[in-house]
């Protein structure tokens, strides 16, 4: 495999999610099916896999990876897990993996318009149904959201100068690709280091387009209603933000007696893995079982 497709954490997932004879998965994230593939080599024939993906581009490449009796591949939110379930007939799973944040297949495919390298339109959808867009947020949200969604989801302490900057360019004309934005915040607040100064605001951005942090608790708070108990919860996140929300999930759960944590502390990539699949370098795995 080439670097972008790589499962991240693939033998830890494994390990942690643990995967028996027969049961039955869910693989939420279920992208280019990396993990997927490693699971059902774990589960046997009387095993089932659910992949679920917002991304339609995405499963049409799965379909044809798994093409595997024991797969069901469903587009769908965190937030329709139970829908899905319910409209397969299925009770209850043995676990549920979420690989969260923006692959490399689409912050490669410029027309999607994740990257601030695109001269595409602002786009960041991972459901390309859906009407909202990044354009949206940046031409049509008032500067005081702007500057909300930045800092919150961003973590961008320039916020304000940044927003500035695009309120005042946006009164001229609308600000449609993702390279026009990106060398505005360029403009404002210059560069330093090898991260691009618009890699925050880009990624509070995608954030706000797709809910990701609405969905992520969707997504976990569903997990827990349909997981067996024994069953077990593997999470990849990419930034505090998201790590954080995990974090205290597992926690909240163990404090309530719901949840075994599996770890003390994320398990990350070793020095290996993130040399050959450099993506990797961010992620972060938490495990809870179900009591």
């Amino acid at each position: 495999m080439t670097a972008e497709h790589l499962p991240v954490l693939l033998r830890e997932v494994v390990e942690m999610l643990a995967p028996v004879q027969g049961g039955t998965y869910i693989d939420a994230t279920v992208g280019l099916g990396g993990h997927s593939e490693e699971i059902l080599k774990m589960i046997g024939r009387n095993g089932r896999l659910i992949g679920i993906d917002r991304d339609e581009k995405a499963l049409a490449g799965t379909a044809a990876r798994l093409d595997d009796d024991r797969v069901t591949l469903k587009q769908g939110r965190f937030a329709d897990i139970e829908a899905i379930l319910g409209s397969l007939g299925v009770m209850a799973v043995d676990g549920v993996l979420f690989d969260l944040g923006v692959s490399m297949m689409q912050l490669k495919d410029l027309a999607r318009g994740f990257s601030f390298r695109s001269d595409d339109r602002l786009d960041m959808r991972m459901d390309s149904g859906q009407m909202f867009s990044a354009w949206d947020v940046v031409n049509a949200y008032e500067e005081k959201d702007l500057i909300r969604i930045l800092k919150e989801y961003g973590e961008e302490y320039r916020a304000p100068r940044i927003v500035k900057a695009i309120v005042n360019y946006r009164s001229r004309k609308s600000i449609d690709s993702c390279a026009e934005l990106a060398d505005i915040i360029f403009r404002a607040v210059g560069r330093r280091g090898r991260i691009h100064p618009a890699t925050k605001t880009f990624q509070a951005l995608r954030i706000e387009v797709n809910r990701e942090i609405e969905e992520l608790r969707s997504g976990l708070d569903a997990s827990m209603r349909v997981m067996k108990g024994g069953g077990r919860l593997c999470v990849i996140s990419y930034h505090s933000l998201e790590d954080r929300v995990v974090k205290n999930f597992i926690r909240d759960g163990a404090k309530e007696g719901r949840l075994r944590p599996l770890v003390k502390k994320p398990v990350v990539p070793d020095i290996r893995e993130m040399r050959e699949n450099p993506s990797s370098r961010s992620a972060k795995l938490r495990g809870a079982e179900r009591i």
